[in-house]
């Protein structure tokens, strides 16, 4: 329980530390932390059962999605000011390290395994971005186009 008390409380902080570096408003620092800590959480956990870096990437980087939808409606903000933030906790710098330092010290093996790993978990993130962004779309003209019906449904109520 500590444990995951850890986890989230230091994917927070790290996303609303970005949040603060990159200007965002201060109304939005708490969500950004949020976004952030959710998308790490459901990543850590998943990868905690079984799952592989790339899959935890791209179910983290769904909900990051998600939660920034949720709080651009919220607090009538682009969406973006929640994402990047959000996606600070996911990104594979770490891997990517390690592939450049393999590389110097000449052990290109590792380094060739590290690079495909650091790719591979940043394509996860891409596609989680890109899946939920579609998924949104999708959901917004729905929403438009039943508006619209109605409206017609109505306005033909309203002749007869």
């Amino acid at each position: 329980m500590l444990n995951l008390l850890i986890q989230f409380s230091f994917s927070f902080f790290a996303s609303a530390a970005y949040a603060i570096l990159t200007n965002v408003p201060r109304r939005s620092l708490v969500a950004c932390g949020l976004s952030g800590a959710i998308g790490w959480m459901l990543y850590w956990l998943s990868t905690q059962l079984g799952a592989n870096a790339a899959l935890g990437s791209l179910l983290g980087a769904l909900s990051v999605a998600a939660v920034s939808f949720v709080c651009s409606r919220k607090l009538k903000l682009p969406v973006t000011i929640f994402n990047i933030p959000g996606m600070v906790p996911l990104v594979p710098g770490g891997l990517a390290y390690q592939a450049v330092r393999n590389v110097v010290i000449g052990n290109y093996e590792t380094a060739i395994y590290s690079a495909v790993q650091a790719v591979m978990i940043a394509g996860a993130i891409a596609l989680g971005l890109v899946l939920s962004e579609v998924l949104n779309h999708n959901i917004r003209n729905f929403r438009e186009k039943r508006d619209i019906v109605s409206l017609i449904r109505k306005k033909e109520d309203k002749k007869h």
